[in-house]
């Protein structure tokens, strides 16, 4: 019988959340023996290979790319987890929010105290900003939510199991505390 296969990515974010999942340690050869591994910058592959039950999804949108990557998850995944503050609320990235675009792109690249040549980037084949940053839930359904910034390993191994193998998540409150 087939694995389930799973699918990772890193939208608008620093890629810790991909960090913790490297943090589990041993347990990650646990994990190819419960999965194959798609899509993901884990192994590098680029491309979905077939449906996947799980997808793990980190950081938020900012650009167009972004928001195509995250619809093309929520295609291909049967299950689609938000993971971490980014995904789950814009994170970091989302600090522009309160800013309108124009005004920030014109302190990052003509009056930030670091330009030398100001010049806003314009070439077609960078990714389009969005107005704003947005969670992943505004932008297609999410099925789970995994918080922290990141997320710690055990969060993330416990959730994983669980969805993988039909049960119950055992996710005590350490795991989920944040003060």
């Amino acid at each position: 019988m087939a694995k389930p296969r799973i699918a990772t990515t890193s939208l608008a974010g620093c890629f810790g959340c991909h960090m913790s999942v490297l943090d589990i340690d041993e347990r990650i050869l646990k994990l190819a023996e419960l999965v194959d591994f798609d899509k993901s910058p884990i192994n590098d592959i680029k491309r979905f290979s077939a449906d996947c039950a799980v997808g793990l999804i980190e950081g938020g949108c900012c650009n167009d790319e972004n928001v195509e990557i995250l619809r093309a998850f929520r295609k291909r995944c049967k299950v689609l987890v938000a993971v971490g503050e980014c995904a789950l609320m814009g994170g970091l990235p989302a600090m522009r929010n309160g800013v309108p675009l124009k005004e920030c792109l014109r302190e990052a690249y003509l009056d930030g105290p670091s330009v030398v040549d100001g010049l806003i980037p314009a070439d077609a084949e960078l990714p389009l900003l969005l107005d704003q940053v947005y969670p992943c839930n505004e932008v297609v359904k999410i099925d789970y939510y995994l918080p922290g910034c990141p997320p710690s390993a055990d969060l993330i191994w416990e959730a994983l199991v669980a969805l993988l193998t039909g049960n119950d998540a055992d996710l005590p409150y350490e795991l989920i505390k944040y003060d």
